[in-house]
């Protein structure tokens, strides 16, 4: 049976990897919050969306969000979410990232993680616990970013527009016309937005689709319904998108997350 530790505990715990299993329901929202060890949040099953404030990261099933020391973060779930994490001391994750991000997980780091969640708080660090933990912090550091991470402002006029993007992914406004909305020139909004955000208004407006759509496919929603509803002509605009983001179409996308692929 995994060991159910709390968060003091894993704080305090003196090992180098410290590993925790909990399940939440569909809607179930963990408060802003941080911890002194990074993070690697594995979904084992189900969605979660990873808000800081530097953006959003949405993680479906077989991915897993990569979460520096200290940085404060809130977690919002999209159908029942098996959360399998890993609490790594500061010093063994050097050199891991100090940024947020999603990454793919192998199938060997998946069954290393489910099998860390088994163990004793205070594993044997010099037998074969040590050893899987090793191997753990190995994989870990190769580990390929996956493109889901969306930028989001400081600023109160483009967060006014990427509010109500967000809102309404289907939303079809145009840079001029949130430019007159918000009594700008287009080219002074372009600028703001680019500097902010490291994208521009289309390329944002874009990721923020893709994203929403990566949450919603995972929950079971059909790729005919879910491309009109995002604002998309047809099925085939909306899969052409999704292709040239992630290289394949949201069918093979899923079905190398059940086949355990990478």
């Amino acid at each position: 049976m995994p060991w159910h530790l709390r968060p003091d505990q894993i704080e305090a715990l003196p090992r180098p990897v410290a590993a925790l299993a909990n399940d939440y329901p569909d809607g179930h929202l963990i408060a802003r919050h941080r911890h002194r060890r990074a993070q690697l949040v594995y979904a084992a099953r189900g969605v979660m969306t990873v808000t800081a404030e530097a953006g959003a990261w949405v993680v479906p099933p077989q991915r897993a969000v990569w979460m520096p020391p200290g940085m404060m973060h809130q977690v919002q779930c999209a159908g029942e979410l098996a959360m399998r994490s890993l609490f790594i001391e500061p010093a063994a994750a050097a050199g891991m990232g100090a940024t947020c991000r999603v990454v793919n997980v192998t199938p060997l780091l998946r069954e290393l993680i489910l099998r860390a969640v088994d163990l004793p708080g205070l594993y044997d660090e010099d037998g074969p616990a040590g050893r899987l933990i090793a191997l753990i912090l190995d994989e870990v550091r190769n580990l390929e970013t996956a493109p889901l991470h969306l930028p989001l402002p400081r600023d109160s006029r483009l967060a006014r527009i990427t509010e109500a993007l967000l809102a309404d992914p289907a939303d079809g406004r145009s840079l001029d016309d949130w430019a007159r909305t918000l009594g700008l020139s287009a080219r002074t909004l372009a600028r703001h937005f680019q500097r902010e955000m490291g994208l521009g208004f289309a390329a944002w407006r874009q990721q923020a689709r893709l994203l929403q759509a990566v949450a919603r496919l995972a929950e079971g929603e059909s790729v005919s319904s879910l491309a009109y509803d995002l604002g998309y002509d047809s099925p085939s605009a909306f899969i052409a998108m999704f292709r040239r983001a992630l290289g394949v179409t949201p069918g093979r996308y899923f079905r190398r997350q059940d086949d355990g692929e990478g």
